[in-house]
């Protein structure tokens, strides 16, 4: 990919065949027939460029609303963010003014932070990637409030911005890179740029190890639809607690919890309620802090389980109807779920080493009640707890 070739897929005659390729079906036979149609009268490296664009879009849609009228690299697709947690994090940046998107890639948190009403100055050292930014932001009618600069951020500071947001690549071609000194810029780098603008976000990986965080950072940590998506710190006047944890739908709802002094919860065994505590809730150790807030006991101090009397709809857990309970024996188990006329069985656990699909198969029966059973620990020792399956969550 070039200057040549992004201008000329951004030309009329490229964004007819972006468009028209996009409305057909393509299986993998496809494709090749589509080359070879193409390479009647496009030079091969036009041809190979609308199909992998019309590839990535597809593949793209599960990230941004509006990925058909984009551009975009593999790896860059990769290292984005869903648009639901690029708009969320963006919508709090942006309160700062002028925001610096330092790395911005193929410009999605650039996009987001525009969206939400910042003025950006994207930033990349790769004039390629600035220029698939800059396609893509003036695609989405934001060109007005987007600023883009190349500039080598290992070399030079970073632009003057009233505060700096960055997400460090953490792949090196098809690897990824889970130590912060080898990330591009390394995290030590970024970190550095306080000195010169205290008001610094950066978007990490959800497995950080924390010990990298500055003390008076907050550490953030995100879910999407149940699905732990990233940590972001916040630094300088960003920062308004020590840990949060920002749960997300994808049909907008948004629901966050931040840091508290809790009593530790009591432990009990299961009631009628287990709760099943969101992933960003568990990452930002906000276990006792959820216990607190809905009357609920755990099950074993180190479990992630939560039980109670009365089940309270709550964003930040999926809560499961418990039939019964028994310490964990796979015979009883089996008995028991016939006994119930078991169909479908779904297998989750904590504290458990079996594999929860080759469980699940072993006891899922003909009957004709969908059950979940969970594996997990009490201090006891290891239990098997039968819910019905019908979850329930809360609006948040």
């Amino acid at each position: 990919m070039d200057h040549d070739l992004i201008n000329w897929l951004c030309s009329p005659e490229g964004a007819a065949l972006l468009a028209e390729l996009g409305r057909r079906e393509l299986s993998e036979r496809e494709v090749l027939a589509e080359l070879s149609r193409l390479r009647r009268y496009l030079p091969a490296e036009r041809a190979r460029a609308v199909v992998e664009q019309v590839l990535l879009r597809r593949k793209a849609a599960a990230k941004f609303p509006r990925a058909d009228r984009m551009l975009f690299t593999r790896e860059a697709l990769e290292q984005a963010s869903a648009a639901a947690v690029a708009a969320q994090r963006a919508t709090r940046l942006a309160r700062a003014g002028l925001v610096a998107d330092l790395g911005c890639g193929i410009g999605g948190d650039t996009i987001a932070l525009a969206a939400a009403g910042a003025q950006v100055i994207a930033v990349d050292r790769d004039p390629v990637r600035l220029a698939l930014a800059q396609a893509n932001v003036t695609a989405l009618g934001l060109r007005e409030r987007v600023t883009f600069l190349e500039r080598d951020l290992l070399r030079e500071p970073p632009p003057p911005a009233q505060a700096l947001f960055c997400d460090p690549a953490r792949r090196t071609g098809e690897r990824r890179v889970f130590d912060p000194d080898l990330f591009q810029p390394p995290l030590s780098h970024v970190l550095g740029w306080r000195q010169q603008t205290p008001a610094l976000t950066v978007k990490l990986a959800p497995g950080i190890d924390l010990a990298w965080a500055p003390a008076e950072a907050e550490v953030e940590f995100v879910s999407l639809d149940g699905e732990l998506k990233e940590a972001v710190l916040w630094c300088g006047p960003l920062a308004t607690t020590t840990r949060r944890a920002t749960v997300l739908r994808s049909d907008g709802a948004v629901a966050t919890m931040t840091e508290r002094s809790v009593a530790t919860p009591p432990l009990s065994t299961p009631l009628a309620v287990l709760y099943e505590p969101d992933p960003a809730i568990i990452r930002a150790g906000l276990v006792a802090a959820l216990a607190a807030e809905l009357g609920a006991a755990q099950l074993a101090p180190d479990i992630a389980y939560l039980t109670a009397a009365t089940a309270h709809p709550t964003p930040f857990a999926r809560a499961w109807p418990v039939i019964t309970w028994l310490p964990f024996q796979l015979k009883r188990l089996r008995s028991l779920l016939r006994e119930l006329d078991a169909g479908p069985v779904t297998v989750k656990k904590r504290g458990s080493p079996l594999d929860t699909d080759a469980l699940a198969r072993q006891l899922s029966g003909k009957g004709s009640r969908s059950l979940v059973v969970v594996l997990t620990q009490m201090p006891s020792g290891p239990i098997a707890v039968v819910c019905a399956w019908r979850e329930e969550r809360g609006d948040g």
